[in-house]
């Protein structure tokens, strides 16, 4: 229990712990009374109370008000993902409350997903559910076994077999992009004319579908994602120029994706995803020996230390070096398919 402490004015403070804020800071709820009994009284009442209505609580209405406390802080595609996992991943547990749902019954619920999903969709699951509990009760405690994730090789085309699918195809230059300069699909969608000065490119935009509804972001998806980067003459022409507000490519995501497929499926090459580029890219950037800090910079992939996270001077000399390296390849790759 938390005990009061007596104030400069003569009055008794008790502080309660009613949990942490975004930042990992433990936050209070303070009682002033006239004495320490008192307000120790109004501390205990008050947590009494907090956690009665907080264990009553049932795991969908847990999770609704989770996700609606994230909406303005977190991506769209994030927000999605926690949509997709309250319309499709809680029949079993929506109508538990909080106070019934023991560890048992959590590890129930994982092990009936496993039976169905890949171990990637029951961690997401899990983790939406275990956080919107930790939200409405801090104090409790729940400790489950998630499945392990298996390695999958995936057999990709190679950069060479990709380009000549798609040239001369409306998305030829998306997936270009996509596949040479390391962008997500969200990223090709949010380039405009503007982006582009004096040879170079900045990334700076995304584009998302969410519940059908187009969402322009003017930032992306990490701290490393904004970047910029040097087109190769190719890339220039087949983007060519229009007004400054325009963007490059007006498509939708999901015609990208089924138009990129359909070009794969008829040069005979096995499916791949159109974010399969970006590993593609990142391959090609493995064996043409460069160096991962600037293959990280190319791609705007995040890392755990903070030295690797602090920008570097993005046009250096090695730097330009690795664009022309990389810029050099793909144009050898394209005179092939002349």
């Amino acid at each position: 229990m938390a005990t009061a402490k007596k104030t400069p004015s003569g009055k008794w403070r008790c502080l309660a712990y009613i949990g942490k804020d975004e930042n990992g800071k433990r936050q209070y709820k303070s009682f002033t009374a006239a004495s320490k009994k008192e307000a120790e009284f109004q501390a205990t009442l008050f947590l009494t109370n907090k956690r009665y209505e907080e264990n009553s609580m049932t795991i969908s209405k847990a999770v609704a008000e989770y996700i609606a406390s994230k909406e303005n802080v977190l991506s769209p595609s994030t927000i999605e993902g926690y949509r997709n996992v309250e319309r499709n991943r809680l029949s079993e547990i929506a109508d538990i409350e909080i106070a019934d749902f023991g560890t048992i019954t959590a590890q129930k619920y994982i092990n009936e997903m496993a039976r169905r999903l890949s171990a990637k969709s029951v961690a997401n699951a899990w983790g939406l559910v275990a956080a919107a509990i930790k939200q409405q009760a801090p104090e409790k405690v729940l400790t489950v076994t998630l499945p392990s994730k298996k390695k999958r090789v995936r057999e990709l085309p190679t950069a060479a077999e990709v380009i000549a699918a798609v040239k001369g195809t409306d998305v030829e230059l998306p997936a270009l992009l996509a596949m040479w300069l390391s962008l997500r699909m969200s990223e090709v969608r949010g380039l405009k004319y503007k982006d582009i000065r004096d040879g170079v490119l900045t990334v700076r935009r995304t584009i998302l579908t969410v519940d059908g509804e187009h969402i322009i972001r003017e930032q992306n998806k990490t701290y490393e994602s904004t970047r910029r980067l040097t087109l190769s003459p190719y890339l220039e022409e087949l983007i060519g120029t229009g007004a400054p507000d325009d963007f490059i490519i007006p498509m939708t995501g999901e015609t990208i994706y089924k138009h990129f497929v359909r070009a794969i499926e008829a040069a005979g090459l096995p499916h791949m995803r159109f974010h399969d580029l970006r590993h593609l890219s990142a391959s090609v950037l493995v064996s043409l020996g460069i160096p991962n800090l600037y293959s990280r910079e190319r791609g705007g992939w995040s890392t755990d230390s903070i030295l690797e996270s602090v920008y570097q001077h993005t046009f250096s000399a090695d730097r330009a070096a690795v664009d022309t390296k990389v810029n050099d390849y793909f144009e050898g790759l394209l005179s092939l398919n002349l």
